[in-house]
């Protein structure tokens, strides 16, 4: 699975875009909001072909092991790992959030706040009980889980078309070959689409920086600051263990994964660079069938940095609103964000509706209270999206590794390589 070959440098000039992108929304913030529809038209191509890319890379990746207790294994070594990172990242939030104490002192009220844009934000909210989140995961028909967008839903079709013809066995090449075959068309469009990225990148932070602006940070600045600061802490230190296990340097795994990380940091969404992070993990010495059913997965299931986010969030509207927790109120927190959180998806806003799916469920924390932080949400969904994208890269060298489908010395040589 490649992609087509692209000009060089394409995060250099998707960085020289962001750049422009905060000048002009700096200089004139009517002009940089003017910018919106450049940023989404980006997002919206990205999307139109994730859920293609979703079902046809986990159905070839259960169906290519042709073995349904080998596609088993994998899939239960990377639930093991996703729940892990899940639950460390959740935990993470909430210390690092007790420590920095972002809203203590701000002292608002429930009756001075309002409403009106929240209601509009999450207009799209998936249901928030544990049952009918569940229920939601299955598509009313097989072709609405693609044209709702819902990545979960286009998941569980994927595994099961996978599971289908790993049983049917050989009789299923054909059509496996024909998967591929669309796959590699998909990529093919991938290559096209991400030449508008450096104009994606410049409409998405001219927008952000026209419309919100720094001033508009305030005391929500310390929420970002700790925010930011947990997501490098969960970066360099836990997953820095995580590839020191493996022999690998997370320092140089970012290096390598340049690109993709300058297009996810310019378009706020680690879908826009879904396809090309599949490519190098395959580069770099992970088995195709591996790359193809964990990472997708993990898009749903391994959301790191929004788990970091979901956690400070809420207990920063808590601490805002003087709304005391007892410690069973915020195990019990956790526990619910271990299920809503499978449900974010890796696109600018999931992070807000999933957080107000979650505290609607508990009732502890008014969902009113995420008022405070619409403003500022889209700032920290950059560092969402890179978190996610690396945990995922890592969970994918992690599992690769548990299941002898990596080659460590290759992947050595093609990190030390990269500059």
């Amino acid at each position: 699975m490649t992609l087509p070959k692209r000009g060089p440098g394409l995060y250099v000039q998707v960085l020289i875009a962001i750049a422009l992108g905060v000048a002009l929304g700096a200089k004139s913030p009517a002009w940089g909001i003017a910018m919106r529809p450049l940023g989404e038209a980006f997002i919206k191509l990205v999307k139109m072909l994730i859920g293609p890319i979703v079902f046809l890379t986990v159905t070839a990746g259960i169906a290519g092991m042709g073995d349904l207790k080998k596609a088993g294994r994998v899939g239960a070594k990377a639930a093991i790992y996703f729940e892990g990172m899940t639950t460390i990242a959740l935990g993470l939030g909430l210390a690092i959030v007790h420590i920095a104490r972002p809203g203590s002192g701000m002292h608002v009220t429930r009756e001075s706040l309002d409403t009106a844009a929240l209601d509009k934000t999450l207009s799209g909210a998936r249901p928030h009980g544990v049952v009918e989140h569940l229920l939601a995961i299955i598509p009313d028909t097989f072709a609405s889980a693609f044209t709702n967008g819902d990545v979960l839903q286009v998941l569980l079709l994927g595994v099961l078309t996978g599971v289908a013809l790993a049983s049917i066995g050989t009789r299923a090449r054909s059509i496996l070959a024909l998967i591929e075959q669309g796959t590699t068309a998909l990529f093919a469009v991938v290559g096209i689409v991400m030449r508008f990225a450096p104009l994606g990148a410049f409409g998405a932070m001219a927008f952000t920086i026209g419309k919100y602006g720094v001033s508009s940070l305030g005391n929500l600045a310390r929420l970002m600051g700790a925010f930011y600061a947990t997501a490098l802490i969960f970066v360099f230190v836990v997953l820095g263990i995580v590839m020191r296990a493996l022999r690998l340097s997370i320092v140089r795994l970012l290096v390598y994964l340049r690109e993709e990380l300058v297009i996810v940091l310019g378009t706020s969404s680690s879908e826009s660079a879904l396809p090309r992070l599949m490519t190098k993990l395959e580069d770099l010495g992970a088995k195709p069938e591996i790359v193809r059913l964990v990472v997708p997965t993990g898009y749903s299931f391994n959301l790191d940095g929004t788990c970091i986010y979901l956690t400070m969030a809420a207990i920063f509207v808590a601490q805002a609103l003087n709304v005391p927790l007892s410690f069973r109120d915020e195990i019990t927190l956790l526990v619910v964000l271990l299920l809503t959180s499978k449900g974010a998806a890796g696109v600018t806003g999931s992070g807000l509706v999933t957080l107000a799916a979650t505290l609607a469920s508990t009732g502890n924390i008014p969902v009113a209270g995420l008022t405070l932080i619409i403003g500022v949400d889209r700032f920290m969904s950059e560092a969402r999206a890179l978190t996610n994208i690396i945990g995922n890269a890592v969970a994918t060298l992690v599992v690769a590794r548990w299941e002898n489908a990596l080659d460590v010395d290759h992947a050595r040589t093609m990190l030390r390589a990269r500059r």
